[in-house]
């Protein structure tokens, strides 16, 4: 049996985000969408101080890579389509 580990990873503007409590928000609310939606294991990676930037890094282990890579698709447009986040770049590997 052949497994997957992938992981990804957004590096987050948050325009407009005025304190550190209204930043959790978002990002909280953006990983709780990722993790309910696709069961995957969401952490808040770097940036935790700085109020408009955030990175936000998932990961999932799969059958099979495209398995994964249709995971990561759907996530990717999640995120991308997040009225509060704007992503400036987004990484992703597979072991």
């Amino acid at each position: 049996m052949s497994r997957v580990v992938a992981s990804q990873t957004w590096q987050l503007s948050l325009p407009g985000c005025a304190s550190l409590k209204e930043k959790r928000s978002v990002v909280r609310s953006l990983k709780d969408r990722l993790r309910v939606r696709f069961a995957l294991s969401v952490a808040e990676t770097a940036h935790q101080d700085v109020l408009t930037r955030a990175e936000v890094s998932v990961a999932l282990v799969a059958s099979d890579r495209r398995v994964a890579e249709t995971v990561l698709d759907k996530a990717d447009r999640l995120v991308q389509e997040n009225g509060r986040a704007l992503v400036l770049d987004s990484h992703r590997d597979f072991h």
